[in-house]
Order: structure tokens, then C-alpha cells, then sequence
């Protein structure tokens, strides 16, 4: 069985389409784990609305803790960890993350982050090998092929691969690091673009990401059954770079 964890990173709590400045990223993030769903309704699901309920930041009392070998930390160090414990736990089981996130001035959503923030953490997902001083980290979850689904909502245009904003996209860039610094290195990506301009650029951008996620559902599927040839995904990343724009 496969298992999926999926994120909201949204501030808007609603779905674009159906609530009044409702969210683009998690309609396009509910999309995909609904398409998932319907063709393998035995496959589980985690879920949080980390824009709703952020995780906690990193403060003295977590950093202290993380740096502290296991066999050394204190009861209150275990306290400052468990939440960071459950957010990481979630990750290693899943096979599939699914982000749903916006574009938030150039960079991912603070609540984003401080999952981000929990998860990358020292002797849980990444280790350190001291017998090679200029390459020391190891990712601990690439012991198996893990696939990241980031699927964002823009303001403006031009943000994807050479467009003319990409220099200024941090977050696909942002969250393809951290997720491969850890060990997840297949990375999808599904954008739309266009909600500060609206009308029909923005229907249209809606409408190509919608069948893109659509696409993207039917190809993990069938190369998780066996049945895609050994060239799809890299067919399915170059598609799926080509977002509206």
C-alpha cells in the first residue's frame, strides 16, 4: 500500500472555485489526492492544514535538543523534540507528499518553512559522515524512492524555468534543496499563475494545471504498477514544467 502525505500551506482556508478568495494551491493539492484516491482507494493518507495550524518555530530550547546525542538529552529536551518527532515520523512513512503552497513574496509561506524546519533535522532524516569533511551529509531517506508533488499558486507570470521572473521564484527552487538534502530527489511540480491578473489568463492557467495534475496522478500510478516505461517521468518533468503562463 501506498501512503500519501498531504500538506496545505495556505493561509486561505477555502477553494478557489467554490469559496470566495478561495485557495489555488489546495484546490490543485485536493485535486491530486482525490484523483489518487479514486483509482486506489486502498492507498492511506495523511493530512495537515499547516496553514491553519502552523507548526511551531525553531527556537534555543529545539536546537539545543536536536544537537544533543539521543543517549544525552534530558527529559525536557525530548519535550522540545516531540513535535518535530510526529512531523518527522509522518515523513518517513509517506511514499508520496503532496505540498499544496502559494507563492508568498518570492518564497514559501512561514508555516511551510517551519515544517520544512522540523523535518530537516540531524540524525533523523540527515546524518553526518565525518570521515568526509567536504561532503559530510548523508540524506537518511534515500533508502527508498520517495516522490514530492509541489503544486503552488501564483500572483503574477513568468516564474517557472526561463521565464522572466524565475530568478525571483524561492519556492520550488527552495523546496526541491531541502527535500533532496534529505534524500527525496523525485520531484514534480505543478504551477498556476496569473490570480493578480484573473479573467481568462487565469481560467486557462487553472485549466492546463488541472489536467496537468491529472496526468501527473495516471503516471506515478502506472509506473508504481509497473506498466510506465523507464523514460516517462523524465517526459512527465519536462510537461509538467511547461505551466500556463
Amino acid at each position: 500500500m501506498t501512503h500519501l502525505l498531504h500538506l496545505d500551506a495556505s493561509a486561505r482556508p477555502g477553494l478557489a472555485g467554490k469559496d470566495e478568495h478561495g485557495s489555488h494551491s489546495r484546490h490543485l493539492s485536493q485535486r491530486f489526492v482525490s484523483q489518487w484516491l479514486s483509482r486506489r482507494p486502498q492507498d492511506g493518507v495523511t493530512y495537515r492544514d499547516i496553514g491553519q495550524n502552523p507548526p511551531s518555530f525553531v527556537n534555543h530550547d529545539w536546537i539545543a535538543s536536536a544537537f544533543t546525542p539521543e543517549e544525552r538529552q534530558e527529559p525536557w529536551m525530548k519535550d522540545a523534540l516531540a513535535e518535530s518527532d510526529t512531523l518527522v515520523d509522518e515523513l518517513v512513512a509517506t511514499d508520496v507528499l503532496v505540498i499544496g503552497t502559494p507563492l508568498y513574496n518570492f518564497g514559501m509561506p512561514a508555516a511551510l518553512k517551519a515544517w520544512i524546519d522540523q523535518v530537516v533535522r540531524l540524525n533523523r532524516t540527515v546524518g553526518m559522515d565525518e570521515s568526509n569533511p567536504l561532503d559530510p551529509y548523508v540524506p537518511m531517506l534515500a533508502e527508498r524512492e520517495r516522490h514530492a508533488i509541489i503544486l503552488a499558486a501564483r500572483g503574477g507570470l513568468g516564474f517557472d524555468p526561463g521565464g522572466e521572473m524565475a530568478h525571483m521564484n524561492h519556492l520550488e527552487p527552495n523546496l526541491a534543496t531541502a527535500l533532496g538534502f534529505i534524500g527525496i530527489s523525485r520531484i514534480h511540480q505543478i504551477a498556476i499563475e496569473g490570480q493578480e491578473i484573473g479573467g481568462e489568463l487565469l481560467a486557462a492557467s487553472v485549466a492546463k494545471a488541472q489536467h496537468q495534475v491529472d496526468a501527473l496522478v495516471a503516471e506515478l500510478q502506472a509506473e508504481l504498477e509497473g506498466a510506465a516505461p523507464a523514460f516517462a517521468h523524465q517526459k512527465q518533468a519536462e510537461l509538467i514544467c511547461e505551466v500556463a503562463r
